[in-house]
C-alpha cells in the first residue's frame, strides 16, 4: 500500500467534505424540483438530473485537487488513472427513490480507498445537515463531533437496518429470508433506502447492525471506514474478511458481530419469487 500520512488523509478528507457539501447544496436545490425521472434499466433503478448535476460538482472538485487519482462513479464509471492506487468511490446521491418521492433519507457518498483499502470517508445527509467524516487512524464524527458505536452487546436487544438491491424481483439471490428471520429475533429491522446512512447511523450508535446484497463499492466505500473509525466490525457475511466488491457487507458495533454473522445462514427464500401471484 501507498505510505500516506496522517497529513495526507487530513488533506483528503477536507477535500472530500468540500466536495459533499457542494454536492449537497446541489440536491437542496433539486429538492421537489424534478422535472423528469427515469430509470437505468431495471425497475426502482431510478437516475436523476440531481444525481448528474451532484456527481459533476464531486467530479471537478476531485479532478482538480487530485488529477492523477482514479474515480468509480455511479454515474459515469471509472475516470481517470487507471493505474492509480487511489480510488475515489462516488455516490452522488445515494438514495435516489427517497430523493425523487421526497422522502427525506437521502445522502452524497464520497470515499477513498487506497491499495483497495477504504482510508477516507465523508457522508453528508443534506436533509439533515449532518456530516459524517472519518480517516483511517484519526477518528470519526458526525458535524465535527466524535462518535462511536453502540454498546448493544445482545442480538435479541439490537435494532438492525438492511435494503434490498434493484433486481431482487429477477433473482432468488436475496435476503427476504434473513429480513423476516432477524425481525423475529431482534427488537427490529428497518429499510432506509440509503447504505451510506445506514453505516454512518451505524456508526453513530443510532442503529446496532446492517446487513446488505446487492450493493456497489460507492455505496459503501465511505461508510466502511467511518463504522471502523467508530469502532464498528465491517466483514463478509462468514466474518470473513470484506471484499468490498463482493456486493456484500455485514457491519456491526463489533458486540453483536459474530451473532449475526452466524443468524445469516439461513437458507435462501429459493422458491419466493416463483410462488407469488404479481398484479401490475
Amino acid at each position: 500500500m501507498p505510505s500516506t500520512s496522517p497529513e495526507q488523509l487530513k488533506i483528503c478528507l477536507e477535500i472530500a467534505t468540500e466536495a459533499a457539501l457542494a454536492a449537497g447544496a446541489v440536491l437542496q436545490g433539486y429538492l421537489g424540483n424534478l422535472d423528469a425521472i427515469h430509470e437505468k434499466g431495471r425497475p426502482g433503478d431510478l437516475v436523476t438530473a440531481a444525481d448528474k448535476a451532484s456527481e459533476e460538482v464531486v467530479l471537478e472538485v476531485l479532478h482538480r485537487h487530485f488529477p492523477s487519482h482514479s474515480i468509480l462513479a455511479e454515474e459515469s464509471g471509472k475516470l481517470g488513472n487507471i493505474q492509480s492506487e487511489y480510488l475515489w468511490a462516488i455516490d452522488p446521491l445515494d438514495g435516489t427513490t427517497n430523493f425523487a418521492h421526497q422522502y427525506p433519507f437521502f445522502a452524497v457518498s464520497i470515499g477513498l480507498l487506497i491499495a483497495g483499502v477504504p482510508q477516507v470517508g465523508v457522508i453528508f445527509d443534506p436533509f439533515h445537515e449532518e456530516l459524517f467524516r472519518a480517516a483511517k487512524g484519526l477518528g470519526a464524527t458526525c458535524n465535527r463531533r466524535s462518535i462511536q458505536v453502540s454498546q448493544t452487546t445482545e442480538l435479541s436487544k439490537s435494532l438492525l437496518v438492511t435494503g434490498f438491491a434493484y433486481d431482487r424481483r429477477e433473482t432468488t439471490d436475496n435476503n427476504y429470508a434473513e429480513f423476516c428471520h432477524l425481525t423475529h429475533l431482534t427488537q427490529g429491522v428497518r429499510r432506509s433506502g440509503s447504505a451510506a446512512l445506514d453505516l454512518a447511523h451505524v456508526a453513530c450508535g443510532r442503529l446496532d447492525g446492517y446487513w446488505e446484497r446487492g450493493i456497489a463499492p460507492w455505496d459503501i466505500a465511505a461508510g466502511v471506514v467511518l463504522l471502523e473509525e467508530a469502532g464498528g466490525k465491517v466483514t463478509a457475511y462468514d466474518s470473513s474478511p470484506l471484499n468490498i466488491e463482493s456486493g456484500r457487507i455485514l457491519a456491526t458495533n463489533g458486540y453483536i458481530h459474530a451473532s449475526l454473522s452466524n443468524e445469516l445462514q439461513v437458507p435462501a427464500l429459493s422458491v419466493w419469487g416463483n410462488n407469488r401471484n404479481i398484479t401490475t
